[in-house]
């Protein structure tokens, strides 16, 4: 089994149509300062390593970083996962665009020995924690299905906007929910977690992503 790191698994996810932030490795304070003058401030910094899943929960994230900053945070944070992580393997410093406004919901991707690959969806960020509101199906799957899915959670009125919230771009989340279905039929993915894929009024993008093939 191997782990994917949040940039490896984006760029299996840009392959299969699916928008992602755009973001770059950087291996030193220097490189860090030019990817991120590149993308344009503020910017997101996560720390990169394929033995860290829970970024967050080590100091591994830092957003909204402003150009003055970069260098700094760069070294502090490599400082404080090495801290926190002894013995992690660390690639560097992803740095990317900092994430859109939007809804965050959750799409997720499992093999299992007997059924084969299932698909998952619900609300993302801390409410998958909070309320457990998923739906399943297993792959393939087409539009409809995924429509199905979709309008199945509990969260969907939210997703259709209520008391002033935007509504969110439910055909860009359908069309996901098939791109990652189409993934696991030619992918060797055992799980596939995209939280959050923040979904705007039009389109939707996948703001951070772990994966494990075999």
């Amino acid at each position: 089994m191997k782990i994917l790191t949040e940039f490896e698994a984006k760029k299996v996810l840009s392959k299969y149509g699916i928008t992602v932030t755009q973001g770059s490795i950087a291996e030193s304070e220097d490189e860090a300062s030019s990817i991120a003058s590149s993308i344009g401030f503020p910017v997101a910094m996560k720390i990169s390593s394929p033995d860290i899943s829970h970024k967050s929960d080590v100091g591994g994230v830092i957003l909204n970083v402003k150009k003055e900053d970069v260098k700094s945070a760069y070294s502090d944070m490599i400082s404080r996962v090495r801290k926190a992580v002894p013995g992690a393997n660390i690639e560097g410093v992803l740095v990317q665009q900092m994430a859109p406004s939007g809804h965050e919901v959750i799409v997720g991707l499992k093999k299992d020995p007997q059924f084969g690959h299932a698909l998952m969806f619900g609300l993302g960020g801390i409410f998958v924690e909070v309320y457990k509101d998923v739906s399943f199906r297993v792959t393939p799957i087409d539009k409809n299905s995924a429509l199905d899915m979709i309008s199945e959670i509990k969260g969907y009125p939210i997703l259709k906007g209520i008391r002033g919230r935007k509504p969110a771009d439910i055909d860009a989340v359908a069309q996901v929910l098939v791109s990652v279905s189409e993934m696991a039929q030619k992918k060797n993915i055992v799980e596939l977690d995209i939280n959050p894929l923040i979904v705007g009024e039009k389109g939707a993008v996948a703001v951070d992503a772990r994966a494990m093939v075999d």
